[in-house]
């Protein structure tokens, strides 16, 4: 069985300026995981973010959902050359989840579910570029595209993207997470092809 599952159909190469080189527009989300999918209860789910002196903020799915959430409608782009235009979530901004966070950490690692890590400069996580992440198009995140909550940074390749996301630790020097550490560029910025090192 491949690590990687597989993922998606057709190719239609066009989209001028929102698209990003060496990219080309699909319709469907393709479905794209290192591993097995988790099955993450919500009354279990937790998520917590560490300070890099020690201190834990956490809010299991009651006080999550209780928090100020967001409509946002994005273009996603895939390291896989895939990208989808106009797709719509709902989510809590990281704003709101730092908001009250003691930190001069520069730099993220964020962890899932299943044991998957990516990393991110903290600065890419504020100012409205990034959120957690618990609908899509109108309904419930499924398992498969990263439920109950994902990371969603989409000014980044979508592997930054963390699926079945349940931790931020912030830190003061940078930690490559899974993808970074078998090859993967570490920032990811698909206008620049940042792929994979030396990109």
């Amino acid at each position: 069985m491949p690590i990687i599952s597989p993922g998606f159909k057709g190719r239609r190469r066009d989209g001028g300026e929102k698209l990003p080189p060496g990219q080309y527009l699909v319709t469907d989300f393709p479905v794209l995981s290192a591993g097995p999918t988790p099955r993450v209860d919500t009354r279990k789910w937790e998520f917590r973010i560490k300070t890099e002196k020690g201190q834990v903020a956490s809010w299991d799915w009651a006080a999550f959902q209780g928090l100020p959430s967001e409509d946002i409608t994005v273009d996603l782009h895939c390291v896989t050359k895939w990208s989808k235009f106009g797709t719509h979530w709902r989510g809590v901004s990281l704003d709101t989840l730092l908001g009250d966070v003691e930190t001069s950490a520069e730099y993220a690692l964020a962890r899932s579910y299943g044991g998957y890590t990516t990393n991110l400069p903290v600065a890419d996580l504020l100012n409205g570029q990034a959120w957690i992440a618990y609908r899509y198009d109108g309904a419930a995140l499924a398992p498969e595209h990263g439920g109950p909550a994902r990371l969603l940074v989409p000014h980044l390749y979508l592997w930054k993207s963390a699926k079945w996301v349940n931790g931020i630790d912030l830190m003061d020097t940078d930690q490559p997470g899974f993808w970074e550490q078998l090859g993967y560029n570490n920032y990811g910025d698909p206008w620049r092809e940042q792929r994979y090192w030396g990109d």
